[in-house]
């Protein structure tokens, strides 16, 4: 942490303010007030967020290690046991469904067939403690605004062979900016006047809620770390045994960038560690640099694999400096800021890390309703809560989908499909206005569907469009 002599004295006096004020907030814990003091302290102290470009190496396989050259797992059942038996599963689970017009965690927004995010996570572990007669837990990482709803809903699993442990990530008060005082010290009662800080938080939060201790007592060894609603992000046997095997502390695991993943943070080699690089730690006249596919060839999936005695040697040393990422909000006409970590730039503090370069498959985030349709339709099928590829589909990249703010909300979406259209050979798709498609439609090639102004199109039942631009139903 960086120590209050490292301010001057209109910061300090700023740290002294917000300490006093921080301390009359009944609603956190003395590690949450502890470690948002810690956070803002660093914040104001100016650790440098940018890199020296010039030190940017890029890394070798032995710092990402390509997953084809990665030893399959033992064949055994009594290892494979072995190996699953030091494992936890944990899914973030503090995030809301309503940029998709959703209520509640967007861990229940159901994906395919009446299953939910949550649904088909459970089956997968499932189907894993089942087949293996091993004990996987699932941990669910909310926060304040999922975590009562997330009690309720993990009731219908009790029957199940997972055991689900859920805990909350810290809660920190939002920042007025004007005085770098508490929103809530300022009448903001409700939950407007708070934030989760990040995913970063997830190691520190793990510790506090008991939970790390409790899994070390069971022999667990690793955590694999996902975002829940990342559909690609099942248990990889071959990844956890390498891991065990070579002793690495932490792995992140990363895959080939293609257009649409410019903006997402990098591994780089940087003065002898791996080291994650995001766009926001980029000096300005690197941006496009940094956004081509040719000098920066990955990006991280935020799937994380950390071995759980190492969380709880540099939590407990107070070791884990993330970049601080600022994040301006506004509430109520004030100005605030939310101080984030992320969990991918923990790596640098890791001994042996590595990330290891696996199959796109494993990125299969559903972001938007463009993403539902994606995993909704014949592209994939789901076995034993797997979301598995159509082979049928000889492209190894997805189709991009683009559709309108008429398809944004979930359920906008689904009453505009009677059925979900076959796109195993689809390119492209825009739709842009009021349309509506019919059931058996199948899209192929490069597509666009634009409705006129005030104008209603149905595709009909049936249709097959195959490189067209559609602007009426006369082009159908």
């Amino acid at each position: 942490m960086a120590s209050a002599a490292t301010l001057n004295s209109v910061e300090a006096t700023k740290i002294e303010n917000l300490r006093s004020a921080t301390s009359g907030l009944n609603e956190i814990s003395e590690n949450e007030k502890s470690g948002f003091i810690n956070l803002v302290t660093r914040y104001l102290s100016g650790e440098a967020q940018h890199v020296d470009w010039s030190k940017i190496n890029t890394p070798t396989d032995d710092i990402v290690v390509p997953y084809e050259t990665v030893s399959p797992p033992p064949e055994e059942e009594a290892k494979t046991k072995e190996l699953l038996d030091k494992l936890v599963v944990l899914k973030l689970n503090g995030g809301l469904g309503t940029t998709m017009g959703c209520t509640g965690p967007k861990s229940v927004i159901e994906v395919r067939n009446g299953l939910t995010f949550l649904d088909l996570i459970v089956m997968q572990i499932e189907n894993l403690n089942s087949k293996y007669g091993s004990k996987v837990p699932l941990v669910l990482m909310n926060s304040f605004n999922t975590h009562d709803d997330t009690l309720k809903i993990v009731e219908k699993y009790t029957n199940s062979n997972v055991e689900i442990h859920t805990f909350n990530q810290s809660q920190y008060p939002r920042l007025v900016v004007e005085d770098f005082l508490p929103l809530p010290c300022k009448g903001e009662s409700g939950k407007d006047g708070w934030y989760p800080p990040g995913h970063g938080d997830v190691f520190p939060s793990l510790k506090n809620s008991g939970k790390l201790d409790l899994f070390l007592s069971q022999g667990k060894e690793y955590i694999f770390v996902a975002n829940s609603d990342n559909l690609g992000a099942i248990v990889d046997l071959k990844i956890l045994s390498h891991l065990v095997q070579n002793k690495n502390e932490y792995c992140m695991e990363v895959t080939p960038k293609t257009l649409a993943d410019v903006k997402g943070g990098t591994l780089i080699s940087y003065e002898g560690k791996v080291q994650l690089l995001e766009i926001a730690q980029v000096p300005d006249e690197h941006v496009s640099e940094f956004k081509s596919i040719e000098k920066f060839k990955i990006f991280n999936t935020n799937n994380l694999w950390v071995n759980l005695h190492a969380i709880k040697r540099l939590v407990e040393a107070d070791a884990l400096k993330m970049e601080i990422i600022p994040n301006p909000k506004e509430v109520d006409g004030v100005k605030v800021l939310q101080l984030e970590t992320a969990a991918g730039a923990a790596i640098k503090f890791f001994d042996n890390a590595i990330g290891m370069n696996v199959p796109r498959s494993r990125f299969l985030p559903v972001k938007a309703t463009s993403d539902l349709l994606l995993v909704q339709s014949d592209l994939y099928t789901v076995v034993d809560g797997f979301v598995i590829r159509n082979t049928a589909r000889n492209n190894p990249a997805n189709p991009t989908i683009e559709l309108g703010p008429e398809f944004k909300k979930v359920s906008n979406f689904l009453s505009r499909f009677k059925s979900i259209p076959s796109i195993i050979e689809l390119d492209s798709l825009k739709v842009t206005g009021d349309v509506w498609f019919g059931a058996g439609v199948a899209l192929k090639g490069k597509v666009t569907i634009n409705a006129k102004s005030a104008a209603k199109l149905e595709v009909p039942d049936g249709a097959v469009i195959a490189d067209k631009e559609i602007n009426g139903a006369e082009d159908i």
